[in-house]
This record gives structure tokens, sequence and C-alpha cells, in this order.
């Protein structure tokens, strides 16, 4: 079993933390720490690729340096029974109940986006709005689940999920991606979110998770004010940061991901 005992009736938790999910601020989200067995997540994290720069995604710009792989075939025998797990009707159920998305929750099979991250020293990612609609297949996107590996993971090292008011002022809630800890956030035009700040680690460590997100056929008027677009970063008071998605792409260029060939 992949769930942590405490969490084993998830009729139960979807229904207990459903209002404070709906309610919390600066966007609709929840922290769970040691929801999964962490025996898994110790395999997982055993076969984590060390070479991700070689046989998956590289972004190098000023608004992100991390690392990604989405190619289920190159992930380990564990690593694709949890991720099918996660993406089973249990569980998607739940995430349902949780976050009170009335449209059915739909799972993504290409991992657009998704998979495994990794951040090594210096790595970032600014805060940004997501891409709302899947690449291929036209759904709109409306959750994310993030699961971190990270142990002795300390305030030091940096790499905190940050999540962003509306306007861009403050940062409402920082999150350590700490080892078993995740999070889950609805995915709107106004939800920022990111790990701005540097990682600070030595080259034998870095910052890994597990990226999932979901998507229904069709959303509530309220949420398409932007319409289509894709992801959109956002620029803090006081930094440099890039600021929106055409100024995103006219400082880095039509193609700003460089895909290693497969070996």
């Amino acid at each position: 079993m992949y769930i942590n005992k405490n969490y084993i009736n998830l009729s139960k938790v979807a229904a207990e933390n459903c209002k404070n999910y709906i309610t919390a601020k600066p966007f609709p989200s929840i922290v769970f720490d040691n929801f999964f067995e962490e025996n898994i997540l110790n395999q997982i994290l055993n076969d984590f690729p060390k070479n991700i720069k070689d046989i998956g995604n590289e972004y190098s710009n000023k608004a992100e340096k991390k690392l990604s792989l989405n190619q289920s075939e190159k992930f380990s025998q564990i690593t694709n029974n949890f991720i099918n797990y996660l993406n089973s009707a249990p569980f998607v159920k739940f995430l349902n109940s949780l976050t009170g998305i009335q449209e059915t929750l739909i799972t993504d099979p290409y991992l657009a986006g998704g998979g495994l991250h990794e951040l090594k020293d210096g790595g970032h990612l600014n805060v940004h709005a997501d891409f709302n609609q899947h690449p291929k297949m036209k759904l709109d996107r409306r959750l994310n689940i993030l699961i971190y590996l990270n142990h002795n993971w300390r305030e030091i090292n940096g790499g905190h999920l940050e999540l962003w008011d509306k306007e861009m002022k403050r940062c409402e809630k920082k999150i350590l991606p700490v080892f078993n800890r995740m999070v889950v956030f609805s995915t709107t035009d106004f939800s920022y979110h990111g790990n701005p700040e540097k990682v600070k680690v030595d080259q034998l460590n870095s910052r890994k998770s597990i990226a999932l997100y979901y998507y229904s056929n069709g959303r509530p008027a309220s949420e398409r004010k932007l319409g289509l677009h894709s992801t959109i970063f956002r620029k803090r008071p006081g930094t440099e940061d890039v600021d929106g998605n055409l100024e995103f792409k006219k400082l880095i260029g039509k193609i700003y991901i460089k895909s290693k060939k497969k070996v």
C-alpha cells in the first residue's frame, strides 16, 4: 500500500480537509506531511536518475534553471507503479472530493511538464501561473501535486515553494521541500507560485520532486479570465525577475527547452 496508515481512509481525509483547502490563502491549497509510506518514497529516491541532464530536459535561462524527466519508459518500475497509483480512480476521486472541483478530474498519461524534477545548486523557478491547457489533449489544467524527496533539507538549503497573492505584492506562504511532503493546489490564472530563491547545496545533493497535473473537460467561466495562455512569469517586488509570458518568450526565443537526445 502506498498511503501511510494515518491517511488510509481517503474519503475521511478529503471530507476533513476540504474546507481548509478551499479557503486557504492566497489560493486553494493544502500541505500533507508523511502522506505516503516512507519506504516507497525511499525506493523512488534511490532509483532517481542521476543523469537527467542527459536523458531529459534542461531549462536554463533567466526565469528558470532546472532539470526534468517526463518519459515514463525511463523511470524505474517502482516509480511508474507509484505514479500509476496517483493516477488511479481511488486517488483521483480523493482529489476531486478534497478540492471541491465539480468537474471530473482527468489524469495525464503524457506527464506534460510533470514527472521527475531536479534542481541542483543555483537552481530556481521564478514565480508564475501555469499554462492552462494540455498541449495534446486540449483539456483544462486544474490541479498540481508536488511530492518532495529531500532528506535532511534545511532552511539554509532554500528552494522553498512560495505561494504569492494575486496582486504579486507579497508571498503568503513558504513551504520547505522536505521528504514525504505533498503539496496540492488549484491551477488558475492567478495561482502564482514558484521557488525563486536559488537552491544552495553541494554537488552531491539536489532538490528532487515528483510533479503531477490533473485536468478536466471544461471549467467554471470565472476561471477563464485570461483565455488560453502558456506559462506566465511574474516579477516579485524589488527584483529583476522576468515579468509576463510575452517578455519571457522575447527574452529566450521561441524554443527555450533544450531537449537532450534519447540514449
